[in-house]
């Protein structure tokens, strides 16, 4: 397949796949340059030597340094949680639009606030700034690829909701990369550790900006009775003609779901709360969805995005430079196997087998790694330089990151957003979201201790968990790929395997395309038939 290609549920009209539809897809995603930038620069950040003497932290113990440490980290992910939270009202008021603005604003003043910090505010102020820039953040990881979802033709939505793990990527990079170019060419000072705080206001701004040129999803304008301006929206979006036959289908469905969807849930704001906790099919999903961010945190990602100085002084790198300049590779890396993940994976080979391909390949990296520092002991034995078994290390460091990158990294946030009925989405979306940040806040805040307290069974608990979570995957969750939103509940019709449940409703999806394609035929045919028969009259 060529890295464009498409496999449609339906015959589709090639103005469907539009610059308008991506144009949406990047402004709204880009909220995630946000989450990666700040998920990189601030474990660098605070170890920069010039942050340390500004907050008096150099004579800090290892215990205190770990506790003040996880505390900066932890607090953003706290706020994460929340934000994520309050996503639902945001959403379920505001709509997508709206929120995205909202979120962009909130990051802002948080980010301003950590700017201003300096030796006589202390770090309170920046812990404050920490927290509400979380919860911009964790609203935004809520609104971001629900809107995405709602948005998107089938064919290309995998692809669509994946922008925003490429733009998480794209902000971790520069995340990674922004402290290792201060640290070279920067006087250690106060200027030093500021830039790249300061540099969170780019992003904030630029959704905050962005977000007025979005056009409110259609599905979410329907949901709240705004029927003629979610079809004009629609027809912006596909760039056809309100009678267009594709069109009208997608709009025909669009209202006859919700309307039956409604009808389940009940009108006003407890309606979709009432709705998923009401049915077992539901909280099975919610389960599921939640529960691929605990096994995605389960790989180690947020130890190794927070903390990559101490994962690589236990590797045995030595010196400031070196372990930032090798967390910079670390984030190219990532970078192009999420640009792989987009533009080859997600939509072809699907969610299921790209989660079990990555949980291998990490889960063989981790237990080599760990292996290493048990027999090599390389924090008892420092070198200037690595030896050969250090340079392996280091390399399987990185394969784990190739095969993370285009499997664990983004799959759950585009499940996460499929998984649901447009009736609940909103508040399903914020429990996805809020357990992503809960995991990432329980490895944020332990990390530094575990280090300390395991050494390299860390490594070995990690790659223990990819492992499992392989059994995992096969035997509870169904493939999602080019699954219409609209017929996503047939994946869990009881008694239909999760490892058969795809085949079985594509093979319906199809059934019912080609019944309709024959009876359009007869249609024609007889219409045919007619207009001959009045023209020879």
């Amino acid at each position: 397949m060529g890295k464009f290609s498409r496999v449609e549920d339906r015959p589709t009209p090639p103005e469907v796949y539009n610059w308008r539809v991506y144009f949406a897809a990047m402004v709204a995603t880009f909220a995630a340059v946000m989450i990666g930038y700040d998920s990189a620069f601030i474990g660098t950040s605070i170890s920069l030597a010039s942050f340390k003497k500004e907050f008096s932290l150099t004579n800090k113990t290892t215990t205190e340094f770990n506790l003040i440490s996880a505390n900066i980290v932890s607090l953003y992910q706290a706020g994460c949680f929340f934000g994520a939270i309050f996503g639902y009202p945001v959403g379920y008021y505001l709509g997508r639009k709206w929120g995205l603005l909202a979120s962009g604003t909130v990051f802002c003043v948080g980010a301003i606030l950590q700017c201003v910090a300096s030796a006589s505010t202390g770090l309170g102020i920046i812990y404050a700034g920490r927290i509400i820039v979380g919860l911009a953040i964790g609203a935004a990881s809520n609104l971001a690829p629900i809107y995405v979802a709602e948005i998107s033709p089938p064919a290309i939505r995998g692809r669509l909701i994946g922008l925003y793990e490429l733009c998480w990527q794209i902000g971790g990079v520069v995340g990674f990369w922004i402290n290792y170019g201060a640290n070279q060419n920067v006087k250690p000072g106060h200027s030093q550790w500021l830039i790249a705080f300061a540099v969170q206001l780019i992003p904030g701004g630029l959704l905050f900006i962005g977000a007025f040129f979005l056009v409110e999803s259609p599905r979410w304008l329907v949901s709240r009775d705004r029927n003629a301006e979610a079809l004009k929206n629609l027809c912006y979006l596909r760039h056809l003609p309100e009678d267009a036959p594709y069109l009208v289908d997608e709009f025909h469905a669009i209202e006859a779901t919700i309307a039956h969807e409604r009808g389940l849930a009940g009108a006003g704001f407890w309606g979709p709360l009432k709705t998923v906790f009401a049915s077992r099919l539901l909280i099975k999903r919610l389960l599921i969805g939640a529960s691929l961010f605990a096994w995605q945190n389960g790989t180690g990602i947020n130890a190794v995005n927070y903390y990559s100085p101490t994962v690589f002084k236990s590797i045995g790198l030595t010196g400031t430079s070196t372990s930032l300049l090798t967390t910079g590779v670390f984030g190219i890396i990532k970078l192009i196997g999420s640009l792989i993940w987009l533009l080859w994976l997600v939509d072809s080979l699907g969610r299921r087998y790209l989660l079990m391909i990555g949980s291998i390949g990490g889960a063989l990296s981790m237990y080599y790694i760990g292996a290493y520092i048990a027999i090599a002991k390389p924090a008892d034995h420092p070198m200037a330089t690595l030896d050969a078994g250090g340079r392996s290390a280091v390399a399987f460091f990185y394969i784990w990151t190739i095969f993370y990158s285009p499997s664990w990294n983004g799959t759950p946030w585009v499940v996460g957003a499929e998984f649901f009925p447009q009736h609940v989405r909103t508040f399903t979306q914020a429990c996805m979201a809020a357990s992503n940040w809960l995991f990432g806040f329980l490895i944020a805040r332990f990390t530094p201790q575990m280090f300390t307290a395991m050494g390299y069974g860390v490594y070995m608990f990690f790659a223990s968990l990819m492992v499992l979570s392989i059994f995992y995957v096969y035997f509870i969750l169904p493939e999602t790929k080019q699954v219409p939103l609209e017929r996503m509940e047939e994946l869990f019709a009881p008694g239909l395997k999760p490892w058969r449940a795809h085949t079985v409703v594509m093979g319906r999806i199809h059934d019912a395309n080609a019944a309709r394609k024959i009876e359009e035929g007869s249609h024609d045919s007889l219409e045919k038939v007619s207009n001959d028969h009045k023209e020879h009259v």
